[in-house]
Parts: structure tokens; sequence; C-alpha cells
């Protein structure tokens, strides 16, 4: 291990009590970042001083949320979100399939928009880009995390959440069918004037499996007039289909499909 003399500790230790971020010192005084780290830790210990990750989290701040970005992100994560939130590992994650990249950048965009000062990152996998945002704050802003997967638990938002989608009703949909939904094209035939013909039409479709996440999905399409039916699929109510031309007609216009 490289030994540094103690009047460079000595300044790197002074620079970092008036402020000066480790990578700043790192770079001013040649000395590696962990380096730098070690000794910030070692002099906050020397201290007795007990070290807060600094936040940006509304609910703990007293601050402004972003409310049409954070209905948005309350969607994808009650669609295909999760939080990891235990000793030194917390982020929220999204999976975004890897070919909408559009969609991608939309929940890097509402994780940033909601709390700009954690770090966001991507992580390819197969198949998929997983959006992660590190901070154990999210379980502040989504009380819904919990033990175990959601649809095997209560799922419900509290009022200021509420209060977030009636004001952005949209908003909230679009981040349901941009984690848990797609919109496509169906097709049929009809009989005119004594020639089959084929029909095509388009649909929007949104699947998930627990009961509570449906209903807050399909309270919401009946607050904005958006008609839907349940598509039952080998016995199993998990599929809201909206077929209607006005209400397919409705949803392009706020939702429209993933990319």
């Amino acid at each position: 291990m490289e030994q540094h003399s103690p009047s460079i500790r000595a300044q790197a230790i002074e620079l970092l009590r008036q402020g000066v971020p480790n990578r700043a010192v790192a770079e001013r005084l040649n000395v590696p970042r962990g380096t730098i780290g070690w000794w910030r830790s070692e002099d906050r210990r020397a201290r007795g001083e007990t070290y807060e990750q600094p936040t940006d989290c509304p609910r703990c701040t007293g601050g402004e949320i972003a409310r049409v970005a954070y209905a948005y992100l309350l969607g994808l994560y009650l669609g295909d979100g999760h939080i990891i939130s235990k000793r030194k590992q917390h982020h929220l994650s999204v999976f975004c399939n890897a070919a909408q990249t559009g969609l991608i950048a939309a929940a890097e965009d509402a994780m940033r928009q909601v709390m700009p000062l954690p770090s966001v990152k991507q992580r390819s996998r197969t198949g998929c880009v997983e959006v992660k945002s590190y901070t154990k704050h999210w379980t502040c802003l989504f009380p819904q995390h919990g033990p175990g997967k959601k649809h095997e638990r209560r799922i419900a938002l509290e009022s200021w959440q509420q209060d977030i989608v009636h004001a952005h009703p949209w908003e909230f949909i679009r981040g349901l069918v941009h984690s848990d939904g797609c919109r496509i094209t169906n097709w049929t035939t009809r009989l005119v004037a004594g020639e089959r013909k084929r029909y095509e039409y388009p649909r929007y479709f949104f699947t998930n499996v627990s009961d509570d996440i449906r209903q807050l999905y399909t309270d919401t399409l009946d607050e904005l007039g958006v008609e839907w039916t349940h598509c039952t699929r080998n016995g199993n109510p998990y599929n809201i289909s909206v077929a209607r031309k006005a209400s397919v007609d409705l949803m392009d216009v706020h939702v429209g499909p993933k990319y």
C-alpha cells in the first residue's frame, strides 16, 4: 500500500472539513479516492461525528414533490418496480425492455425529477435494462414497499398519494401501462356484402396479478371516462382491456405505445 506523508493527510483533512468533495480532494492531492474516503471516515470517528447521507427527500425535508413525475413513477413502481432496503444497500429499480429506449430515458428522468440528489444508473440484463436510483428514502415516497411480492400483500395509496393521482391521473395511467401494459393491434373477420374481410383495431392491455393494483388502474380509468373490460384467460382475471374506439383514442392521446 502506498504511504502518504502526514502533511498530505493533514491537507486532505482540512479540505474535507471545508466541504470539498472526496473526488476533488483526490484529484488535487493526487491521492486515490478510496484513501481520501478512509481518511474522512477516520477523522469523523476521531471527532465522534455520525455521518448522515445528504437527502432531498421531499417527505423528510418538507420540500415540494415533483407531482407530475411522481405520478408517472408511481405507476412504474407498482408495475415493474421494486425497492431494496437493507443495511448498506438501498435503491429503487424499474425494469424496462432493452429495446424501448424512450421508456428507459423516461424512467430515469422521472427518478431524477422526484429526487435529484441520489445517483441514478442503468444496468443491462438479458433483454432488459434495470434503471436504479440509490437512496434509502425511496421507502418514504413508496410506503407500499414491504416484504414479499406486491401481489401477496395489500396495496393501497396513502391520502397524499391519492391526491397526486387525482391531480395527474393520466401520468399515473401512463406509468402503469408503460410498466405492465401494451398497445397492440387485434384483428377479426366480418362478413361484408357476402364476403368475409379482415378487420383490424387497436387495443390496450394492462396485466397485473395484484387485485389491488388492477383496482387502482380501473378506478382511475373510470374517473377519466375510459371504458374497460376484464379479459379473463385460463380463468385468471389478470388482464384489463381497453378496446372501444373512443377510449382507445383517449389512451392514444395521453399514453401511446411504449417505444
